[in-house]
């Protein structure tokens, strides 16, 4: 149940951040690109590897709790694709290349296919 409590604390932070910077990068930039999600992705892929390291000093035990409330909450609240970059990171840090560029490739069009079958479905069904 701590641990649920921790995740829900850090994904409302990370969410309100997210929705802040695209607030922000809207009034600063304009509609004409996605400044705020790129940002944020970004953004959260360089705090990813920065908790990665912080946490793999820390040593494992005592890291779980900050894992779960800034990796887990914040960063999923605030962006998914650090979780992404991460992963990705350590598969090329591995030199499991092939494994990197499919696991890459996969998930974003996989992702947009997906986004583009529920379009789909949603519309037929609520039509």
């Amino acid at each position: 149940m701590n641990k649920l409590l921790l995740v829900a604390a850090g994904g409302a932070v990370g969410s309100v951040a997210r929705y802040l910077v695209g607030v922000g990068a809207l009034r600063a930039f304009g509609s004409g690109w996605p400044y705020g999600t790129f940002t944020v992705n970004v953004v959260g892929g360089f705090l990813m590897g920065c908790l990665a390291s912080w946490l793999a000093h820390r040593g494992a035990a005592s890291s779980e709790p900050w894992r779960v409330l800034l990796g887990v909450g914040v960063m999923g609240g605030f962006t998914t694709f650090s979780s992404f970059s991460l992963e990705t990171a350590l598969m090329i840090q591995k030199r499991a290349y092939l494994q990197a560029f499919s696991y890459s490739a996969a998930s974003v069009l996989l992702s947009v296919a997906a986004l583009f079958a529920g379009l789909l479905i949603a519309r037929r069904i609520f039509a």
